[in-house]
């Protein structure tokens, strides 16, 4: 009977003694699995990023397209306002602002405009750039 209690005490003492320097991977699929996460959380914000800028991107060469053409119109006499006035009016409209305005720099009737949209967060802003007119 001692002999039993003795190989006993001696499987708990093996037992605690493997459990204390333990197997080196124990533990290495929590840490392996939370750099999946952290890998996976990086992917969705870069790929918000790039969704963010094509928004903005698509903002701006919209507002640009439009701006040009309210000027244009405006140039060509077909509305009474400033030319550039009616593109800062459109670009407004859009959430976008005029940054350059040049009017019959490429033929009479023309213009060129350049806007630019705020893109919140990291991102610096997004410009587009149209001509509208006839063909020169």
């Amino acid at each position: 009977m001692g002999d039993s209690q003795d190989n006993a005490q001696d499987d708990r003492q093996g037992h605690a003694v493997r459990r204390r320097h333990g197997d080196p991977e124990r533990g290495a699929g929590t840490i392996l699995m939370g750099a999946l996460a952290l890998l996976a959380l990086l992917l969705v914000a870069s790929a918000a990023l790039l969704l963010q800028a094509a928004s903005a991107a698509s903002k701006a060469a919209t507002a640009a397209d439009l701006a040009a053409l309210a000027a244009a119109d405006a140039a060509r006499g077909l509305s009474s306002e400033d030319p550039c006035s009616a593109a800062a009016t459109v670009a407004e409209q859009h959430r976008a602002v005029v940054e350059d305005c040049e009017i019959g720099a490429t033929g009479p009737g023309t213009a060129v405009i350049r806007v630019s949209v705020g893109v919140p967060g990291l991102l610096p802003d997004a410009v587009g750039a149209a001509r509208a007119g006839p063909p020169p």
